[in-house]
């Protein structure tokens, strides 16, 4: 399964199922209780969104980072980690969110 956000405003932006639910889960559109396969991301949600998305980012590369450290100072190889990072694979989203912010256009999914 795919996820498809679709706006008004700017192109779709598609993501595999497991990375799409990942941006879902991060957002509080989507868990285990409640899955999300359709939906909506209104514009007054958005600047909650961005902030949830920046702050995983920034947490995934501090435990990374902090996960080199203690490697480098056990003297083990350094640990190995998704070759696509959260940063990269939320990109995309995040520059729709922002585009579509500035338009006041909602970001839909699923429909």
């Amino acid at each position: 399964m795919l996820y498809k956000f679709k706006s008004k405003a700017t192109g779709d932006v598609i993501m595999l199922q497991a990375n799409g639910q990942r941006m879902l889960e991060i957002i509080g559109k989507h868990s285990a209780a409640e899955p999300s396969l359709k939906g909506i991301l209104l514009p007054e949600d958005m600047p909650h969104a961005l902030d949830a998305l920046q702050k995983a980012v920034q947490q995934e590369e501090a435990q990374q980072q902090a996960a080199i450290a203690q490697a480098q100072a056990e003297h083990l190889p350094p640990p190995r980690f998704e070759a696509v990072s959260l940063r990269q694979r939320s990109v995309p989203f995040m520059d729709m969110i922002k585009e579509c912010l500035k338009a006041e256009e909602a970001i839909v999914w699923g429909v």
